[in-house]
């Protein structure tokens, strides 16, 4: 495994935590563990295996995790580990659900900043891990009304806009990575969010849709900018490339 490229080595982390993520659910559940105790059980053992494997194998970058400290020293660093362990541990708690992710991605310095260069996204619960090498196919195109995910808790005043604009069915789905993912597969067309995210929710997710050649932004059209001093980066645009600019125009003028 050394001798995996970045892309490789994203996937095949991603993967492997799933898979361990996936035995350890069903081992803790059996064993009448549920909630709580369940949740930080699985965020942990994420976060070990993965730190653990980074270490190893690619111990002069530094790492920024959702489960983990921030550290200054990826702000003068030239790779940064995105990564967050276990994206949706609400759904991880509960046996029925698959809608829960891994998400695994690298941002490396260039002569305008930085970009993310690599990227996996592993949905456990349902053997599939999609990554930027091979990336996947782009999704054909959808007949009928878009498709726009949502989460399961909350309907932003933004996908209302262009729900209401674009004659959208909805579906609901619980973490980020697996909402972002159901566009990369075809499964929906759009996965608009605001509200609240960190930049380890979405890093993996658009590194993968990219490749896949979707269109990703801010939810104002601007760029999705990684390893910023301040981790927090609440909305993103994830869609189809002709659906991008309806999107975009319907959110504009509802703010005029």
């Amino acid at each position: 495994m050394i001798n995996l490229d970045d892309a490789a080595l994203a996937a095949h982390l991603a993967t492997e935590t799933g898979k361990r993520l996936v035995e350890l659910r069903n081992e803790l559940i059996e064993r009448g563990v549920y909630g709580w105790d369940l949740k930080d059980a699985g965020d942990a053992m994420a976060q070990e295996y993965l730190m653990s494997q980074l270490q190893e194998f690619r111990p002069k970058d530094a790492v920024l995790s959702e489960e983990a400290l921030d550290s200054s020293v990826r702000l003068s660093a030239n790779r940064v580990w995105i990564i967050d362990p276990l994206d949706g541990t609400q759904e991880f708690s509960e046996p029925d659900r698959h809608d829960w992710a891994v998400h695994v991605a690298l941002w490396e310095r260039n002569e305008t900043g930085g970009e993310l260069t690599a990227g996996a996204v592993s949905l456990p619960a349902i053997e599939i891990t999609l990554s930027t090498n091979p990336a996947p196919l782009q999704p054909a195109k959808h007949d009928g009304p878009p498709r726009l995910v949502l989460s399961r808790t909350r309907t932003p005043r933004e996908a209302l806009i262009v729900a209401d604009a674009l004659g959208c069915d909805a579906a609901r789905l619980g973490s980020a990575g697996a909402k972002a993912m159901s566009v990369v597969l075809g499964e929906c067309d759009i996965y608009l969010h605001s509200g609240g995210q960190h930049q380890w929710d979405s890093a993996a997710p658009v590194a993968v849709a990219r490749a896949a050649g979707l269109f990703t932004s801010r939810i104002d059209g601007s760029p999705l900018i990684y390893n910023e001093e301040d981790t927090w980066l609440p909305d993103l645009i994830v869609c189809r490339q002709e659906l991008a600019e309806p999107v975009l125009a319907a959110l504009r003028n509802a703010n005029q």
